[in-house]
């Protein structure tokens, strides 16, 4: 197998994360790190947030960024509806 020179996201569930790493190649002594989610995210930011964050940490932000900006734009809209 090729090395991986970024992170790979693979959803699945717990019964099959095996099965699809093995699919993928995935040699059993092979470092991975699992990451346990709840079912749905509580709001349509954090589910945007986890889809953004590999691309906005690429480009050399930080989650201090990007609440900034969020906070910046809240006001803004905030002073244009009075």
């Amino acid at each position: 197998m090729t090395k991986v020179t970024e992170p790979q996201f693979i959803e699945s569930t717990a019964g099959q994360v095996a099965a699809e790493l093995a699919r993928r190649g995935v040699a059993p002594d092979q470092r991975v790190t699992i990451t346990i989610e709840p079912d749905e995210p509580d709001d349509w930011i954090t589910k945007a947030r986890n889809f953004a964050r590999p691309k906005v940490i690429a480009e050399g932000w930080s989650d201090a960024d990007i609440d900034r900006i969020i906070e910046e734009e809240r006001k803004a809209v905030q002073h244009l509806l009075g």
